[in-house]
């Protein structure tokens, strides 16, 4: 291997030739802030030379290991990447922190870079709130901020096509709305604090089995009506300074060159303004990247590894790409620095960070993102009959777990459990410090309350059978560059049937990064999806089992009682060789998720949407109209039971005569806080892109004329109320204006 002092080519000014032309008269004149963002940025081109230009398009690893060869001593530690900055002209670095959960870090980390830990993205989705989503988003931007960071690598919206992919625990689950809404506030909360963040990733990265040479088949209306909306509803709430390009090829051409997804729908169609950033290491071609779309390629470490820099520059001076595209990509990657407030105001990692407020965030979004799926014989919440409780297995002793890869935010005081997983990259196992254990015994110290690790069955079912109430706490590790099966691993299945058949009064506590089967869910009482619940994440589902809160979870995703209720009963890819091309078919069009269940009448173990309180709610009222090319419905919500609860009320629309990609979809809905006897009144406008069909002949969308159903419900599966609206036939543009 080269010596690193003569490979390196001058990360902070690529040692090319000397300009060959002036700088503007005024290099400084972008800084005027009495400008707009975009006069700001084209004065800061103007006033760049080539060589110039070119350090703001590759970003370069940041962790400190010995085979990152271009490693800037300014970039900080473990982190994932550091763009140079224009120090003649004032011009900020980027110093850009992996993301989803937190302020991650590139394997252990010390004390002084633990951070706290949000929920998992998922677990967020579960929530309904988008006032709460940003308020975690606010929370872990604050972080990276005072941890030096100006960009974070967060905003994963890709949708749950594949129940097995191993980073649904960082997404938003299975519908565009949904997902778009929530994911979009995230970014919008963690952009309060003068820094930017990514939408990512662009786009159908929906597995991570050879995700680098899956070349994924949809036709275009069902790609704009599922996972690009979904991407388009994300960059409207969030206005995202950057979106991140994945590495899977779409329709034959990788996702970072990819001239229709970039250049045409996001750019063009969309209106997008922020900068293309590709996920790292997903860059292949000089030429075809540049003029694909990506402004700027990311995870150099070696010479190998990039396609910018000097390769750029020659394709430049050869005609081959012109300068004008450049600077396109420059002007990008500046206006939404300074848009966002991070080009005037460096951070300065001084590591002030209001640990107690944040971790206080936490535990709030995770205490209402967590699911209570199964309740019967209400043997939740744990009454003060229950004496004798066994909590069994998952570690409930001593944390909960988190999810792998480079989301993976190292929590403050380390893993509670040390030894299991990968001992390499991405892994290993990491469990944030917060034992569901000791918080239960804490708000119960009049229980007398046991503890049995799970290892031994016959141990588990021993420990049950002299307790009133049995609590087995299951897991499922899942983690980016892998896929899972849907099945508990450990025989954690058989620990449950054991434990069942031991007291007939068991409840699990499910710690998993997306759906799993559950053949023993008849045989037990009660059911709790936790997810990844973060740093207070023990609190949380302690605060729950003992009705200190009431739980106000939604599924953001199908719970199918067999793998082969998707239209995919396994990952295609593990037999591929490393760099075979193969194809994925998305045969279910944009009929992802309940969709699917319902096209097909499979009738799922969990619905999308489904979610169980410790009060009892009714809904009615319901009215609809037609104004303005679209639907409005009004309805109300009354709390009929004894305690303070929170409902989510949804709305499905559907075409009477029928015609969609299935039989209806996720049109709006409102999260309801209600006091005992409480009724609230809400309304739902419908976005008109979810009455429509995409048309590729006259590219927009199209709303057909006739009636429309329009139901309230709780669930997918819910029938609940129904009115019909009609409307008129209608032609909207393929955008709206996202960038601002």
């Amino acid at each position: 291997m080269m010596k690193r002092a003569s490979i390196l080519i001058g990360v902070a000014a690529i040692a090319l030739a000397a300009p060959a032309f002036a700088a503007a008269p005024n290099p400084l004149a972008w800084q005027n802030k009495a400008l707009s963002p975009d006069a700001r940025a084209n004065l800061l081109v103007h006033a760049m030379t080539l060589d110039e230009k070119l350090v703001l398009v590759t970003s370069y690893y940041g962790t400190q290991v010995e085979t990152n060869e271009y490693r800037d001593p300014v970039a900080r530690r473990q982190s994932a990447g550091f763009v140079p900055g224009v120090p003649r002209l004032h011009f900020t670095p980027q110093w850009q922190s992996d993301a989803g959960s937190g302020v991650a870090t590139q394997g252990i980390a010390a004390p002084d870079l633990q951070r706290t830990i949000m929920p998992a993205g998922i677990l967020t989705a579960s929530t309904w709130n988008p006032d709460m989503a940003v308020k975690g988003g606010a929370a872990i931007g604050s972080e990276a901020r005072s941890s030096g960071f100006n960009t974070m690598l967060a905003g994963g919206v890709d949708l749950l096509r594949e129940p097995g992919n191993g980073r649904n625990f960082e997404y938003g689950g299975e519908d565009p709305l949904l997902a778009g809404t929530m994911v979009g506030a995230i970014v919008r909360g963690i952009q309060s604090n003068h820094i930017i963040t990514t939408i990512k990733h662009y786009a159908f990265n929906d597995q991570e089995t050879r995700r680098t040479t899956v070349n994924i088949l949809i036709d275009e209306p069902s790609a704009r009506m599922s996972d690009l909306l979904a991407f388009q509803i994300a960059i409207e709430k969030g206005n995202p300074g950057s979106v991140m390009c994945s590495y899977n090829l779409v329709n034959g051409e990788w996702a970072c060159q990819n001239d229709w997804l970039i250049n045409k729908v996001l750019k063009r169609d969309w209106g997008y303004q922020g900068f293309v950033m590709s996920d790292w290491g997903a860059m292949h071609d000089t030429i075809k990247d540049a003029l694909g779309g990506l402004d700027q390629e990311a995870g150099v470490q070696h010479p190998r590894d990039y396609v910018y820099r000097d390769k750029l520059k020659a394709a430049i001076a050869d005609g081959r790409v012109p300068e004008k595209v450049l600077d396109d990509k420059v002007r990008r990657i500046a206006r939404s620095l300074i848009a966002s407030g991070a080009a005037d105001n460096i951070p300065t990692a001084d590591f002030k960070i209001d640990y107690a407020a944040h971790e206080a965030v936490s535990q709030a979004d995770a205490e209402e993102g967590i699911v209570l799926l199964k309740n019967d014989g209400h043997v939740l919440p744990l009454a003060g009959s229950a004496h004798r409780i066994a909590i069994i297995g998952g570690h409930a002793d001593v944390g909960v777990l988190t999810g792998g890869g480079s989301a993976q935010v190292y929590p403050r005081g380390g893993t509670a459990v040390k030894g299991e997983g990968p001992d390499h990259w991405p892994g290993p196992y990491v469990y944030a410090p917060s034992s569901p254990l000791k918080a239960l015994q804490a708000e119960r110290p009049d229980a007398k309350i046991t503890w049995a690790s799970g290892s031994s069955a016959d141990a588990a079912a021993a420990a049950a059978k002299d307790a009133d109430v049995a609590i087995v706490f299951v897991t499922q590790w899942t983690a980016e560059s892998l896929d899972f099966p849907l099945t508990l691993p450990n025989d954690q299945d058989a620990l449950i049937d054991a434990v069942a058949r031991a007291n007939p009064n068991t409840i699990v506590v499910l710690e998993t990064g997306g759906p799993v089967v559950m053949p023993w869910i008849d045989r037990v009482k009660g059911a709790l999806e936790a997810w990844y619940p973060g740093s207070k994440g023990g609190e949380a589902i302690a605060r729950i089992l003992t009705g200190k809160v009431n739980p106000s979870g939604h599924l953001p995703a199908t719970f199918g009682r067999a793998a082969t209720d998707w239209p995919r009963a396994s990952i295609d890819g593990a037999d591929r060789g490393p760099k075979e091309v193969f194809d994925v078919k998305f045969s279910e069009g944009a009929a992802g998720g309940y969709k699917w269940f319902d096209k097909n009448g499979t009738k799922p173990l969990f619905p999308f949407g489904h979610g169980l309180s410790y009060t009892n709610f009714t809904q009615g009222g319901l009215k609809a109209a037609a104004a303005g090319g679209t639907i409005t419905a009004s309805f109300s919500v009354k709390n009929v039971g004894s305690v303070a609860g929170k409902q989510v009320a949804q709305i499905y629309v559907s075409p009477v005569g029928g015609g969609w990609e299935a039989p209806k979809r996720l049109g709006g809905f409102a999260k309801l806080d209600l006091a005992p006897g409480q009724t609230k009144a809400a309304t739902v406008t419908v976005d008109p892109r979810l009455l429509s069909l995409w048309d590729s002949a006259h590219p927009g969308w199209t709303i057909k004329a006739g009636k429309y159903r329009v139901t309230l419900a709780t669930s997918a599966t819910d029938p609940g109320s129904s009115v019909t609206v009609s409307l008129p036939a209608s032609h909207l543009p393929a955008g709206r204006g996202v960038g601002k």
